[in-house]
């Protein structure tokens, strides 16, 4: 299969990265965007592996990457990569951040999934993966409104997509992962993270190896469970 994971050279993206490229049967293209060195080195390692800058901050770069995976003749698209995250309050929350944060964080992933598309509807098959949030259910923490308002347009638009495209053969899966340690949260203070693992039922964080082992599981799911949205929340909201 030939898969692309978007931010695949570092975080959530490095360990599905890592899982995906054992098997020698895929061929993978991932894309980078601050870790031009540790991609790099990936690529050297793994003939099956290729990478590609990704900027999700400067359009042309973002162009340049659709049309890479256009050429790559993708079977499989993994909506990982994801800018960052603005912890405040929404009533402290200036215009421009809620602004910025779509154009960097969702325009990107829209465009790249449309490249896509343009690909899978011609041949009639596909897959694409987008990951999500287990903040969705529920309420989510405070202070995280322009990350979860973000999270949640994504999560529409993979209504939509099933609804267009699953008479292509083409199947949208969703997985909403709960916290993880990652360096899009690298500064979360010791006393959160114990915060964290003790309101966790089983009393530990997920980590991205765990949320890796899924994506596999969904790069080889059964069809029937196009539209699913998996979350990975310990059984904290059922």
């Amino acid at each position: 299969m030939n898969i692309v994971i978007t931010g695949g050279a570092s975080g959530l993206g490095r360990a599905i990265t890592d899982r995906l490229v054992l098997d020698p049967n895929n061929k993978l293209l991932i894309s980078y965007s601050n870790s031009a060195s540790v991609a790099e080195a990936m690529a050297a390692e793994h003939e099956n592996l290729s990478v590609a800058l990704c900027n999700f901050k400067e359009p042309e770069s973002v162009q340049a990457f659709c049309t890479t995976v256009k050429d790559f003749d993708v079977d499989i698209l993994i909506n990982n990569a994801f800018c960052g995250i603005t912890t405040k309050h929404f009533h402290k929350m200036p215009k421009g951040t809620f602004l910025s944060s779509f154009q960097q964080s969702v325009v990107p992933t829209l465009e790249i999934t449309q490249a896509m598309l343009s690909i899978c509807r011609k041949k009639k098959q596909g897959k694409i993966i987008t990951i999500l949030s287990s903040y969705l259910k529920g309420l989510p923490p405070i202070g995280l409104s322009e990350y979860v308002a973000n999270k949640a347009y994504l999560y529409s638009m993979h209504k939509s997509w099933v609804r267009e495209n699953t008479k292509f053969n083409i199947l949208f899966y969703c997985l909403s992962p709960s916290f993880m340690q990652t360096p899009l949260n690298a500064d979360v203070d010791e006393r959160i993270l114990e915060g964290i693992k003790k309101a966790s039922p089983l009393n530990k964080i997920l980590t991205v190896e765990e949320v890796a082992e899924s994506i596999l599981f969904l790069c080889n799911g059964s069809d029937h469970l196009n539209g699913i949205n998996l979350y990975m929340n310990s059984g904290d909201s059922i």
